[in-house]
């Protein structure tokens, strides 16, 4: 016989928050196995951003709960997050992408209203140079952002909006006033 924990209540109405997200619609979201062995609850989400069967950005956004709290939290909810985009040469090779990447999280999260505390994590730029069967491959340059916070308040809907929005920056798409409508990528490539 198995035996499964209720969820609290404080999860459970975090859960609630999350549903209410508006998210972008260029933002394909799917529940993942969450870590089990990083908090007593949690829920994960996966998204990608696609573009003529090309992806753009992909990414993770993790809630946890320990209802007991954690003294390296500063909380009893956590987020993590990793964004992993490819990058034009002439952009993955600035020296302060990191610092860009930083950034647009704590831009992002301010916009959105998303208040939090603890924030940390690191960008990562990867080059990737192929070679043997592989060499006519272009190089190519990642970005990768890992990143976690504790969300303060009982709203956790600004939070999954601002690493939406966060994805899709890293997916070179512009944020968007509400009402306004984006091209498709590469009818704004051929208007260049």
């Amino acid at each position: 016989m198995s035996h499964l924990t209720p969820l609290p209540a404080d999860f459970q109405a975090a859960l609630a928050s999350l549903r209410t997200a508006a998210n972008r619609s260029e933002l394909k979201l799917a529940e993942l196995p969450a870590p089990a062995r990083l908090a007593p609850f949690g829920v994960a989400l996966g998204a990608e951003i696609m573009s003529g069967g090309e992806e753009l950005a992909t990414g993770r956004f993790i809630l946890l709960h320990d209802p007991q709290g954690s003294e390296l939290w500063g909380g009893t909810f956590r987020v993590v997050t990793y964004i992993r985009a490819q990058l034009e040469a002439d952009i993955g090779n600035d020296s302060l992408l990191g610092n860009v990447a930083w950034a647009w999280l704590v831009e992002s999260l301010e916009e959105q209203g998303a208040l939090y505390s603890n924030a940390g994590g690191t960008a990562t730029r990867i080059l990737s140079e192929s070679y043997g069967a592989l060499a006519a491959r272009p190089d190519a340059i990642d970005i990768e952002l890992r990143a976690s916070w504790t969300p303060e308040g009982d709203a956790f809907a600004p939070h999954l909006e601002a690493w939406g929005n966060i994805v899709c920056t890293f997916a070179g798409l512009p944020p968007v006033p509400d009402g306004v409508t984006l091209l498709p990528r590469r009818q704004r490539e051929r208007d260049r």
